[in-house]
């Protein structure tokens, strides 16, 4: 399906807002909760603020509590022009902090929904946070009646129920019975977005190193496994195995205790965090399974490994 709405920005932060806003547009019914479906918090882990919508009452409450960063209006957009109107009266607001691998995350999510994204503009006088909305293909974006569905959805019932109709019709004739149909739009979140940010934590683990023969667990890798903590709080079907490897330095196994030593500390930590130990497993593979093996004392092989299991 050829994209809809094309969204042009000045910089990724109000790029962001945008593709919300074009969203909306085309789901104007839309609720809050949708839109945490649609734009997970997962997307963006890395904003300081961890969540990407808060409504007005929740910035309010920590403008109360004296928190700078609200009460200059760093952490959300929250100019008059910027909040979130949504339908059903809720007001809120776009977290207004983007890495550039949060922003790619996000890109690609608005794509499930047919937004494109242009590149950069210099200059852009749109009338939120600097973004404007192209409609493309002649699209003409729904209209809420003042009856609940969007006059476009009771247009698309009408068409599916003549077509249901008329399916029955030349499959069994009017005589036989037919059954209902019920058609529903499911909203999927790309399991990408999951793995990339588990890829990220695992190279950034994989970066904050073991000392040499020590299975102890450093301030750095214990900073990068709350990350994936969390990532596993807001995932509860996920499983996760562990897996230690070394180079071929030393002793095999000796090798092997150590590797499996500091899946084991990984593990560990991650259920001091709160994760359930039955949705963890660990591996000690030693030198087993190189990364490198046409050298086999290369750094890349002293490494941990998380792999999805479920």
């Amino acid at each position: 399906m050829a994209n809809k709405v094309r969204v042009h920005g000045k910089a990724q932060n109000a790029t962001a807002l945008g593709i919300v806003n074009a969203y909306l547009v085309m789901y104007p019914l839309a609720t809050l909760d949708d839109l945490k479906k649609a734009f997970p918090d997962s997307i963006n882990p890395d904003s300081g603020v961890k969540l990407i919508f808060r409504t007005k009452e929740e910035i309010q409450a920590k403008i109360d509590e004296g928190d700078e960063w609200y009460q200059k209006g760093n952490a959300y957009y929250t100019k008059e022009n910027e909040w979130l109107h949504l339908e059903d009266g809720t007001e809120a607001a776009v977290v207004r902090m983007w890495t550039k691998p949060s922003f790619e995350r996000m890109v690609t999510q608005a794509g499930v929904y047919d937004i494109e994204i242009a590149s950069f503009e210099r200059t852009v006088r749109g009338e939120k946070g600097e973004f404007r909305l192209e409609y493309l293909n002649g699209y003409v974006p729904p209209v809420p009646g003042k009856k609940g569905l969007p006059k476009w959805i009771w247009g698309a019932l009408a068409a599916l129920t003549a077509l249901v109709a008329l399916g029955a019709f030349l499959l069994g004739g009017s005589g036989k019975k037919t059954e209902t149909v019920e058609v529903e739009k499911v909203v999927t979140v790309h399991d990408t977005v999951y793995m990339q940010k588990l890829e990220e934590i695992e190279t950034n683990f994989n970066a904050a190193k073991f000392e040499q023969g020590k299975f102890d667990l450093n301030e750095d890798a214990k900073f990068v496994l709350h990350d994936l903590a969390q990532l596993l709080e807001k995932n509860p079907e996920v499983k996760l195995k562990i897996e230690g490897h070394t180079s071929a330095e030393g002793d095999a196994a000796t090798n092997k205790t150590l590797s499996e030593n500091r899946a084991k500390a990984t593990v560990d930590f991650l259920i001091s965090q709160g994760v359930a130990k039955e949705r963890l497993e660990f591996e000690g593979c030693g030198s087993e399974k190189l990364k490198n093996t046409a050298d086999p004392m290369a750094e890349e092989n002293r490494r941990t490994e998380f792999i999805v299991i479920k």
